[in-house]
Order: structure tokens, then C-alpha cells, then sequence
């Protein structure tokens, strides 16, 4: 109670805090009598597939029992973990204007067809903790002047200069809407008018989010993801990111899950450049578990580009890994687009803007953020994975070759490696569903039919099902092997621009996974040893080079000298 208290305190008056913490407490001890079962930590097991509930349908059929039909026949071998984006009533954003935080979707199913889930798989659950819908029966209790619901969103009035507020798009920062008063106000909505920002200095709201994160928990969440994190503290004047009572909040969360559920793991969400979003793992105070890694989809795309990996072997030289229990959260394409903040800093300015360009000839879109100084600036890419790396008139072997060496890159390094559902599908971009919704990132979230979807996998000679074979065959090496832990450091080996080279190694055993980025012939001297190829379970013997064709790669298994000798 007393941590709690001293917590609280950061955030409101010494009066608040006594009062609220009792509550919060007793409603933690609710979760913990269910004695969760948590798994300890992570390994090299832990892959995780991103998806959404509804992303395979039949006629007549809740999404969610479509889904586990598919899971189990052809992705449980491979992904121990589920991460279900949003799956509640929502009324846009593909479910990230949430109506109902306690309901599952009725068209996806129930909280029973949730936990049918939880039979096949860890699950980990999306908390849309900063904004709700406008549709949502607290926004509308909130204009029709119920006390209850009285300052749970922030008004500001429209004359306050918000032009330090950092704009994650290109929309006004407040939204006017009318009370059923008939008394019209502007509140604070960062990403649409339709997402209206929760007001956490009001401490009913803080209890009531944290109530939703212990009813996750109850319905099965052992992983939670905090969307848009960065956003829930607001104060007029500054950047209203990242301020010091949102990262109290997050530790107040990490604090009640240690708690409720040992074991839950707490991943934030803040598509910003490396060191605002390592901050989430704390400052020597527990955090975030993980963090997403989001440099690495743009450096990994720029590199593949380029056919250099000069930009992406300096990143990782220089990444400091995180100790104790936290751990990178490492992914490619997601429901979103690929992020261009997180490596602004990194890349010249000029390559990513010619990197835009040429990536919007062919097909991709754009989406752009406000800048204080009323300018806009590329936000993120909308595309597939798929389409990103390669352009319309390259053969599918090509395709193919880049994209398999993409993701080989991205379960090399340390960390929790994620899979969008449509990048183990091999996808390619839905331009059709962006005409039909108007919105850019309709253009990698394609929902499928169960039957078509599952013919597609079966047939012949096809680029899905290759991809499909390819990526699973590549998970399942990754799994087998102990030196993919996620806590096993990375050394970045020197080698050509078109190669990304690193080693992992414990004790008396290392791995050296050699990576070709670009379309041409390259060699690489090995010292000299015995290796065995772990993709093929082929032996090399050093120290003469090996010739690797273009986007190809070597994952390598060796016994370290040193160690032997001891």
C-alpha cells in the first residue's frame, strides 16, 4: 500500500492518493485470487503472430472460431503467441476507436470464444488506453452532463496555444462537439474526432483503465499492449508526449500486473525515434517488460533498398540491449504503416524523403504529421512488407529472396520477434481496399475468406504458399535453437557494405549469421573451425570464404576455441 501511495502521489494530491489507493488495491486483489498462471519471462520459443479477430471469415460463423480453425490447421506449430488487435465494439480505425472496452466485438464472438482461444495459444490483448470512440456510452453519459462521467476528457479552450503539442497527424489538435445542453466545447483529440483523448488527471479515469487492465488479464492476457501510450498526460505549452505522469502511469501499471499476475508481460507502443521510446523501460524503476523496436522495419527496408547495410550494421553496433526482465519487442510490418520518426537521426533526412519517393512510384501511400511550425512531414509508408522491398516488375523468386532474407534479419537480433498475419500469408498490397474505405492503411490489412484462403496455401507455385513454407520453415530453426534467446547479446561483425553480420554467443557455443542485402555475389571469410549450417544442417569448414548469391544468408553454428581450451 505504501508504494502504491508514494505512486499515486506523483500524479495527484496526498488526499487523492490515501483514497484511491484502497480501491485500487482491493480490485487488484480480485485478479490475484484467480491465481493466474503466467509463463516465467521469455525464450526463444516466444514468436508472435499480430493479427486481427476477424482476419478469416465464413458465412454464418463468429471470426473468432474462423480464426482458431486456421490457427490450429496452420500457424499453432509456429507462433506461441496471439496478438488479437483490437477486438471490441469500435466505430473506425479498424478497432482503435474503442466503444465498449469490456465487450468482444459480437461479430468475432464472445469472451467464451476468447478463452476457446486461449486453448491453442498465449494471447496478448491491445489496451487503447490513451483515447475512446465518440460513439462510446461514457462520451455520450459525458456530453449529456452525467456526474459520473464529469471530466473525463479534456476540454481546452480553442484559443490556448497548443503549437508545442507534438501531432502524430495532420488533423486539429481539438475537436468541437455539443452537450446535449446545448453548450458547445473543443476537446482534446489527438488522432481523429472520432478518438477522444481520456483525461488522466481526473483519477476516475485512472481507476477506471486500470480496472480494464485487470478485467485483460482476467479474459487471458499474459501479454498487454498500451496503445499510443506516449499521449495520456496533457499539459497546454508543452509537447504532451512522454511527460513524466505518463511514464508514473506506465510504472503503476507494471507495478499492478507484477502484482495481479506475475508473469504478464507489458509492451508500450510509441512509434517515436529509439531514445523517447527506450525511456519506457524506466529509469532505474520496473517499466515496460518490452518495447517495440521501431527503427528497425525502416533501416531493414532502406538496407534491402540500397543493397547497403552500412545504416543498419551502425544501429545495432551501437544498440544497447536492455537488462534485467526487459527485452525488445522486434517486428517488420505490423497493422500500421512502416514508421519513418524512429529513424530520423539515423538516416540522412534526404535518403528518406528519396526513399518516399521512390517507394510511392511504386504503389505505396504516404501519410503525413503536423509539425509545431504548421509544415507536414512523411509519417509512415503504407504497404505491405512484401511490396515495400520489391518493386511491380520484379520475377516472385525475387520477391521471395528479399523478403525471407528481410525476416531472417529480423530473427537474428535479441529480442521477441512478431509476424504480421499478412507477411507469413506473403500479401501483397489491397489497393482495392483502400478505395473502398478511402483510408491508406486499408492497404495492408486485407481480411480472407477461410476457404479461399486456405486453397491459396495448398496450391501450387504460388508466391503465398511460398512465402508461407519459407517463414515457417525459418521460425521453426529459430525456435530450436538456445542461442536465439532474447538475452543473448549481439556483436556486429565488420564486414562489406551489403552484408549485416553479427554473433551471438554463450559459453562455449556462438552463432554467426551472415546476411546479404543486396543483389550481388558476395564472399565472406570465416576464421577458421568448423561450422554447421543450422537452415540446412550442412558443415562448412573454415577458414576459406563462402560465396553468398544475392539475398542470401548463412546462419552458422560454431564451437568457440577459448572456451574449449578451458
Amino acid at each position: 500500500m505504501t508504494n502504491l501511495i508514494k505512486r499515486l502521489s506523483r500524479l495527484y494530491s496526498e488526499d487523492v492518493a490515501n483514497s484511491l489507493a484502497p480501491r485500487i488495491e482491493a480490485r487488484v486483489n480480485e485478479t490475484k485470487q484467480q491465481k493466474l498462471i503466467r509463463k516465467d519471462k521469455w525464450d526463444e520459443k516466444d514468436v508472435v503472430l499480430i493479427t486481427y479477430g476477424d482476419q478469416f471469415q465464413e458465412e454464418s460463423v463468429k471470426n473468432l472460431i474462423s480464426f482458431k480453425k486456421m490457427y490450429d490447421k496452420y500457424l499453432k506449430s509456429t507462433f506461441e503467441v496471439v496478438h488479437f488487435l483490437p477486438f471490441y465494439p469500435y466505430s473506425s480505425d479498424d478497432g482503435f476507436s474503442v466503444i465498449d472496452y469490456k465487450q468482444v466485438n459480437p461479430v468475432l464472438g464472445d469472451w467464451a470464444d476468447v478463452r476457446e482461444m486461449e486453448k491453442s495459444a498465449r494471447l496478448m490483448f491491445d489496451f487503447v488506453c490513451n483515447h475512446m470512440s465518440a460513439k462510446s456510452d461514457w462520451f455520450k453519459r459525458y456530453l449529456a452532463g452525467d456526474k459520473e462521467f464529469a471530466n473525463f476528457f479534456v476540454e481546452m479552450n480553442p484559443e490556448t496555444d497548443l503549437s508545442s503539442v507534438t501531432r502524430p497527424r495532420a488533423t486539429p489538435v481539438l475537436t468541437p462537439f455539443k452537450f446535449d445542453s446545448g453548450e458547445e466545447k473543443y476537446i482534446w483529440t489527438t488522432f481523429s474526432d472520432d478518438q477522444i483523448d481520456l483525461n488522466f488527471a481526473n483519477p476516475e479515469v485512472l481507476y477506471k483503465m486500470i480496472d480494464v487492465l485487470l478485467f485483460y488479464l482476467e479474459q487471458g492476457a499474459e501479454y498487454v499492449r498500451l496503445d499510443a501510450v506516449g499521449f495520456m498526460w496533457k499539459v497546454p505549452g508543452t509537447s504532451s508526449i512522454h511527460l513524466d505522469e505518463t511514464h508514473e502511469i506506465v510504472k503503476l501499471f507494471r507495478d499492478l500486473v507484477d502484482m495481479a499476475a506475475p508473469g504478464t508481460i507489458i509492451i508500450t507502443e510509441t512509434n517515436v525515434p529509439h531514445l523517447d521510446n527506450i525511456s519506457y523501460f524506466g529509469d532505474g524503476e520496473k517499466e515496460a517488460h518490452m518495447v517495440y523496436q521501431f527503427p528497425l522495419p525502416p533501416l531493414v527496408l532502406h538496407a534491402i533498398h540500397h543493397g547497403n547495410a552500412s545504416f543498419l550494421s551502425g544501429w545495432a553496433r551501437e544498440l544497447e540491449l536492455p537488462t534485467g526482465k526487459r527485452t525488445f519487442f522486434n517486428f517488420l510490418a505490423s497493422h500500421d504503416g512502416i514508421g519513418l520518426n524512429p529513424v530520423r537521426g539515423i538516416i540522412p533526412e534526404t535518403e528518406i524523403l528519396a526513399l518516399v519517393k521512390d517507394l510511392e512510384q511504386e504503389g505505396a501511400l504516404v501519410s503525413y504529421k503536423q509539425n509545431p511550425d504548421g509544415s507536414k512531414s512523411p509519417y509512415e509508408i503504407n504497404v505491405t512488407y512484401m511490396d515495400a522491398l520489391n518493386k511491380q516488375s520484379d520475377s516472385d523468386a525475387v520477391r521471395l529472396r528479399r523478403f525471407v532474407v528481410a525476416h531472417a534479419v529480423l530473427f537474428s537480433i535479441p529480442g521477441v520477434p512478431a509476424v504480421y498475419v499478412q507477411s507469413i500469408l506473403g500479401s501483397r498490397n489491397d489497393i482495392a481496399g483502400v478505395e473502398k474505405t478511402g483510408q491508406n492503411r486499408s492497404i495492408n490489412r486485407k481480411k480472407y475468406q477461410l476457404s479461399e484462403i486456405s486453397t491459396e496455401l495448398e496450391s501450387q507455385d504460388t508466391l503465398r504458399k511460398a512465402t508461407y513454407e519459407a517463414l515457417t520453415k525459418l521460425i521453426n530453426v529459430r525456435k530450436s535453437e538456445s542461442l536465439f534467446h532474447p538475452e543473448i547479446e549481439m556483436e556486429v561483425i565488420d564486414s562489406t557494405a551489403e552484408l549485416f553480420v553479427i554473433k551471438r554467443s554463450s559459453g562455449a557455443e556462438s552463432l554467426i549469421l551472415i546476411h546479404n542485402l543486396s543483389e550481388n555475389e558476395v564472399n565472406y571469410s570465416l576464421d577458421s573451425g568448423i561450422y554447421i549450417n543450422i537452415c540446412t544442417n550442412s558443415t562448412i569448414t573454415g577458414s576459406d570464404s563462402i560465396r553468398l548469391s544475392g539475398y542470401e544468408f548463412c546462419w552458422l553454428k560454431t564451437k568457440n576455441c577459448r572456451e574449449e581450451q578451458k
